[in-house]
């Protein structure tokens, strides 16, 4: 009897055939194809018996999507008659070789067994492989002749285990992935068309772009892109305002102890000074409360993809698309799970501690691995999040450093300090909070002793230090303060928006999957919508008070009320308030990198030409618009209504083209608002290009885009410099979203 296995990649297919054929399984070559290979062993199947059996693989998908060709040519329709033209799918020329070894191969097959990774994408995958198998074999068609392996890392005993426990294929997810990528395609191929012929004789007129030039618009995209647009009218628009604030220092014992205003601080200077005179006429100060109490700092929850992007974006110095894609290699190469899960809790009747013991062979967290494995064990703590498919991500196996790239180790380092911090005991310390009244007015002052660090230990992105040790007070004691005054400060913008926090924004708002955020993020600067930089620390204005633990001063940026700063015209959304609330949701939202100019975190800056679709969309005044995340979010919803069984595929389809034609016809309607925007910000673009024109070449251009001051001319001249760069004939959705070498 022979069993065809099909893997998503070869090195899975590899991986997978030298555990299920004892070790270094020959292959054989795939006629026209150098990525993919055939591997021949044996193995006993519990259902099945003992079995020939042939492993071979995919590059990601096999079929692609595409409009017939009377509707390429880009001006033979009406863009919007693309929601309703039939759809080809099809194999591209590179991908025919693997098609027809797959029909080969299954020719004298008695199952199919596939071994797509566990996920939406994979299960789409694996249809695509059946449907290749059916063709070389009809027999294959017979219930019960195609299985799919349920795997979420290539270590030996789970390939084993994967391997003696076939499932059936996930028909409803594979569903939810094709009306993806169906209305991706329709949605995308209509809106860019139209944005396109729009847009070109703007450019062209201007001196930017040409008859080739691409606007492109995706569902996914142009939220992203509002984002960051969102943030930046609240960074540019943001009018600061001065501020007030009593403080109290009072010296026993030889400590100093700064007590922090109740009130924090007050727009109007007279009546701090009337609430100051106050105090000073009182004279004393009275001690109201003291109290010391254990404190802890809870250990992170296990690792998701959503947050190894932003932790690796902020903590690792790459980007969320580079720190995929390395997370994608160490998982190829054996060393760590599968890296798109949602899961943050691990499974109760899942052993961790032998993965625990694994870590103790070497590596710098080795002594603490082996104190984990001496009784310091503690159980995961829980997330809320389980997507039933795969575990939080952690390592499988032990490997040493050297024997990998730079990148991969950091990205390997991470994940395995990441999972042994799971693994470990809160850091516990004590906490002394001394109220004070002075005068009509109450100060604190707080005091921080570490005493456990446990699992800082391991941990370094997270900080966590003792602060001001405060001296003995007893309450209704009553002390003179040493010193008492009036501080003023200003109130500071917020920062643009950095990689983190669009995550943080784009996973609150449901625009994408965990698995593509990044993609869109890497999408929106490949377009030129928008320039990443290298955050700069932004000091600590005069008078701003730092609080008691260490964290960062109190800024507009991070609370409703705070600061009182105003942005004018845009800036009140949503972008702003869930920034805020995507960093302060985040449990590792300690920078760990050390003090200096910069800091690893990118932050993103909107282009001219990003600036004017955003703005230009947001003018139409549409009741929901295309540059917010509400379209995209529904459609996620209806996608997981899929998944669930709630809905079919032809009911989601035809609701989200629905709901989408009518906001393109609305816009057609709207144009004016778009093309008044684009003159104005092109037009204004063009003064300023000819007027920076000195600068030269690509070195004083650089030098140039130093000066914040000067960002918005830095925004043209970065925008328009790569403004001819994209010519592709490229409508989004139309290919696959995974494709693998």
């Amino acid at each position: 009897m022979k069993v065809l296995c099909v893997a998503e990649k070869n090195s899975i297919a590899k991986a997978v055939a030298n555990h299920l054929g004892g070790g270094n399984v020959p292959a054989r070559d795939v006629q026209g194809c150098r990525f993919v290979k055939n591997y021949d062993f044996e193995f006993n199947f519990p259902l099945w018996g003992n079995c020939q059996v042939t492993m071979t693989a995919v590059t990601g998908h096999l079929h692609s999507n595409d409009f017939p060709g009377n509707y390429r040519g880009w001006r033979n329709c009406d863009p919007v008659d693309l929601f309703d033209a039939p759809i080809e799918q099809y194999v591209s020329d590179d991908k025919k070789a693997i098609e027809r070894n797959i029909e080969r191969q299954a020719k004298y097959a008695s199952y199919l067994f596939i071994w797509t990774d566990c996920d939406r994408e994979g299960e789409h995958i694996g249809t695509e492989i059946r449907k290749a198998a059916w063709q070389g074999n009809a027999r294959l068609k017979e219930p019960g002749k195609v299985v799919r392996a349920r795997f979420s890392n290539i270590e030996r005993t789970h390939i084993l285990n994967a391997a003696r426990n076939p499932v059936m294929l996930d028909e409803a997810q594979a569903d939810a992935v094709a009306s993806r990528i169906e209305l991706d395609l329709r949605i995308g191929a209509s809106f860019t068309r139209n944005l396109s012929l729009f847009a070109q004789p703007i450019l062209r007129e201007r001196g930017f772009g040409d008859e080739k030039q691409i606007v492109s618009y995706g569902s996914c995209q142009f939220p992203t892109l509002g984002f960051v647009v969102e943030r930046y009218f609240r960074v540019r628009n943001f009018v600061p305002e001065d501020f007030w604030t009593i403080r109290i220092m009072h010296e026993k014992d030889n400590i100093r102890t700064n007590f922090i205003w109740a009130r924090r601080h007050l727009f109007d200077r007279m009546s701090v000074v009337i609430l100051f005179e106050r105090c000073l006429v009182a004279r004393t100060a009275r001690v109201t409360k003291v109290q010391t109490k254990p404190t802890s700092k809870w250990k992170p929850l296990p690792l998701t993809t959503v947050e190894l992007q932003k932790c690796g974006s902020r903590f690792l110095r790459l980007s969320s698309d580079r720190v995929m894609q390395v997370a994608e290699q160490l998982y190829q190469k054996g060393w760590i799970s599968y890296p798109r899960t949602e899961t943050d809790q691990f499974d109760k009747v899942m052993n961790l501690q032998p993965l625990v013991q694994k870590q103790t062979q070497g590596g710098p967290w080795a002594a603490f691995a082996q104190g984990l494995v001496n009784g310091g064990f503690s159980q995961p703590r829980n997330g809320r999040n389980n997507d039933k498919a795969h575990p939080p991500i952690h390592p499988v196996n032990f490997v040493n450093p050297s024997a990998l790239t730079n990148e991969e180790q950091r990205v390997h380092e991470f994940v395995v300090r990441r999972f042994l911090a799971c693994c470990s005991e809160d850091a516990k310390g004590s906490k002394t909070e001394v109220s004070i009244a002075y005068g009509s007015e109450a100060f604190n002052a707080s005091g921080l002793m570490v005493l456990e660090r446990n699992y800082l230990d391991v941990y370094p992105y997270d900080k966590w230090t003792s602060s001001q040790q405060l001296p003995e007070f007893t309450e209704s004691e009553v002390f003179e303060p040493a010193e008492a005054k009036i501080h003023g400060g200003q109130t500071s913008p917020p920062s643009y928006l950095t990689e983190p926090e669009l995550i943080g924004l784009m996973d609150a708002n449901g625009i994408g999957t965990d698995a593509t955020m990044a993609e869109h993020i890497a999408k929106i600067k490949e377009r030129s919508y928008v320039v990443a930089r290298p955050r700069g620390r932004q000091p600590r204005q005069e008078g701003e008070e730092g609080s008691d633990d260490g964290a960062s001063p109190e800024r507009a940026s991070n609370s409703g009320r705070g600061g009182r700063g105003r942005g004018r015209g845009r800036g009140r959304g949503r972008g702003g308030r869930g920034a805020a609330n995507a960093s302060s949701n985040n449990n590792n939202n300690n920078n760990a990198s050390s003090s200096g100019a910069t800091s690893g975190v990118q932050e993103f800056i909107p282009t001219t030409l990003g600036m004017a679709l955003i703005e230009g969309y947001d003018n139409m005044g549409f009741e929901i618009s295309l540059a917010k995340p509400f379209l995209r979010k529904e459609m996620e919803l209806r996608m997981k209504a899929i998944c669930e069984g709630k809905k079919t595929k032809q009911e989601v389809v035809q609701e989200s083209i629905d709901q989408y034609r009518s906001v393109y016809l609305q816009s057609q309607r709207r144009l004016d608002a778009l093309r008044n925007v684009s003159c104005v910000c092109l037009d204004r673009s063009s003064e300023m290009l000819t007027c920076e024109r000195p600068f030269g070449n690509t070195s004083s251009l650089k030098s140039f885009q130093r000066h914040d001051s000067l960002i918005w001319p830095n925004n043209i001249l970065l925008a328009f410099q790569n403004c001819k760069i994209n010519t592709k004939n490229y409508c989004m959705g139309s290919t696959q979203s995974r494709n693998h070498h």
